[in-house]
């Protein structure tokens, strides 16, 4: 009998089933540190103790897609090990920071299931919450996944749907306990613009581009443990390229919109997100975003700004979305709809 772990089929899962994931991981200051080597990340909170600090946290937290990616990269090897594509996101809150020090692991719920009409394989809904060492959930969010099959001719379960809000409203965003921006600098945050500065509709190009390597992206990959195929294996795929982690294109994106976005310092919601398009090594990746809503919170100073967040192949000055199709254009790599906390 074989011990190695072929992972999971589309028919393995059932609605109801729980999944505890393994390996947990001890986050320190070298994930921080690689992070921002990987990406130009540089919001202010997560690079200075002493900036966190005199906003009212204990410290910097690791920053907020380091624990997306090693929660999310946990669950990979039970829901995603097999997956032909990662098709979205939905109500995703980050919970209460994660600092150096915190120990995460990885929890699953199977919440739907629905068979494609080839028969080939099928769709799997999951909500996975990331949970530290005192139990504590410190992120959760909904995805789904389309998942091969093992045998075809397997019989098809009852299909179950999940209803998911379309977005999330200001009253479900969690504010970190004692964050307080009325005495925020803005000088040593690197740009003036306040959440009073954005409009609803505005659109903001980040100017800049990031040409993805081939070793910087496993590097990233193998850097949140997620084991899918398809990154790191050419073989699987029939053009003989790697994939990109569609996580490694949300990081890339959200360090590049640092120009523009400076003082956009915690993402506290997740509403919906697409991999729109295949992204390989060598594809130069820039970003543009679009202010969708904004709303005022209990906590001193601090305001919420919903904002969507593209990346495309290539220039991003046109903020070109989708065709008369209703169809991603083909330059477009990610769709991404999240709320952020940000100094009034």
């Amino acid at each position: 009998m074989s011990k190695t772990n072929q992972g999971r089929f589309f028919e393995d899962y059932q609605v109801g089933q729980v999944i505890a994931h393994a390996v947990p991981r001890t986050v320190a200051e070298g994930e921080r540190a690689l992070y921002h080597a990987l990406y130009p990340a540089r919001h202010a909170l997560y690079s200075s103790d002493e900036f966190a600090g005199a906003c009212g946290l204990e410290g910097s937290p690791v920053d907020d897609l380091i624990a997306f990616h090693v929660v999310f990269g946990k669950t990979v090897p039970d829901v995603s090990l097999n997956a032909v594509a990662n098709l979205g996101y939905a109500e995703g809150r980050w919970l209460q920071p994660v600092y150096p020090g915190d120990t995460l692991r990885s929890l699953s719920e199977v919440i739907g299931v629905k068979q494609n009409s080839n028969g080939k394989s099928g769709v799997v809904w999951v909500r996975t919450r990331g949970l530290n060492q005192r139990d504590e959930v410190v992120l959760e969010y909904v995805r789904w996944v389309m998942v091969r099959k093992r045998d075809a001719q397997a019989p098809a379960p009852e299909t179950v749907i999940p209803e998911l809000a379309s977005a999330l409203t200001a009253e479900d965003l969690v504010i970190p306990a004692g964050l307080d921006f009325s005495g925020y600098d803005f000088v040593q945050a690197g740009e003036p613009h306040r959440w009073g500065d954005y409009a609803v509709g505005e659109k903001i190009d980040h100017v800049d581009g990031v040409t993805i390597e081939e070793a910087e992206h496993m590097l990233a990959t193998r850097l949140w443990q997620n084991t899918a195929k398809v990154h790191f294996d050419a073989t699987n795929r029939p053009d003989g390229q790697r994939l990109i982690y569609g996580g490694h294109v949300i990081s890339l994106a959200r360090a590049l919109s640092f120009n523009g976005l400076a003082n956009a310092q915690m993402i506290v919601g997740l509403n919906a997100g697409a991999h729109a398009n295949p992204c390989f090594s060598g594809d130069t990746v820039r970003a543009w975003s679009e202010v969708l809503d904004k709303a005022e919170t209990a906590a001193p100073g601090v305001g919420a700004i919903r904002l969507r967040l593209v990346a495309v192949k290539h220039g991003a000055g046109d903020f070109a979305l989708k065709g008369e199709d209703g169809k991603y254009l083909p330059d477009v790599l990610l769709d991404l709809d999240y709320w952020v906390l940000m100094p009034m």
